[in-house]
């Protein structure tokens, strides 16, 4: 397969993840916003099982991402090219234990007590966190790393995720240990390059494919 062709079934994949993650959370808002109310009859069922479909497609997407790049980041980044492999491997595997505890709850409505459908809910809720929420800053430094070396892409796109990187982390921790709610003013402004790195990613290689690679690595 063709580097142009890599890049465009890379880039439609990276484009996929956001609009399967995106309509997905208020899908999910029905049992995520009040468990108890759903477990009593509130809200669609179809609309939290359609939620957990597109979550489902998300963590397809994302390993599609890593492994269609692979043959091309292994030339010049091969260490990079693996843990990109094993970072999307797992961040599609911890999306995936959220979806299956929203298919319990869903699957058991109104056989649950509120209390057992809360805690599956907040089991949820931990798996966006570690995720989407966290995976995205080791997903930046194998790939952008990796992209960077070779030249791949303008070097502006890897950077904001090799920037946006630690902001992650850092706002990831802080809504780990209680410092900061994952929905308030200081988690939002962290996650911003990390979207934009995503997405320019995304949209580079879908519409302008993948510069011819340096030689060597740029970096040591």
């Amino acid at each position: 397969m063709s580097d142009r062709r890599t890049a465009l079934i890379a880039g439609l994949l990276y484009l996929l993840t956001f609009a399967a993650s995106i309509p997905a959370l208020p899908l999910l808002a029905p049992l995520t916003s009040d468990p108890a109310a759903f477990m009593a009859g509130t809200g669609s069922a179809t609309s939290v099982l359609t939620g957990g479909l597109l979550d489902l497609i998300n963590a397809a997407a994302c390993i599609g991402t890593a492994l269609v790049v692979y043959p091309v980041l292994r030339r010049t980044a091969p260490v990079g090219a693996l843990g990109f492999v094993l970072s999307r491997t797992v961040e599609a595997a911890i999306i995936a234990v959220g979806v299956l505890a929203v298919a319990a709850v869903v699957t058991a409505r109104g056989q649950l007590s509120a209390e057992v459908a809360e805690g599956l809910v907040a089991l949820r809720n931990a798996t966006f966190l570690m995720g989407p929420g966290l995976m995205p800053v080791a997903n930046a430094l194998f790939f952008g790393t990796a992209l960077l070396r070779a030249r791949l892409v303008p070097r502006v796109i890897p950077i904001l995720g090799l920037v946006g990187a630690p902001m992650l982390l850092a706002s990831g921790l802080a809504t780990y240990f209680g410092v900061i709610s994952q929905v308030s003013v200081w988690a939002g402004v962290a996650v911003i390059p990390i979207f934009l790195w995503e997405l320019f990613v995304g949209l580079w290689m879908t519409f302008r494919g993948f510069r011819e690679p340096v030689t060597a690595p740029v970096l040591d």
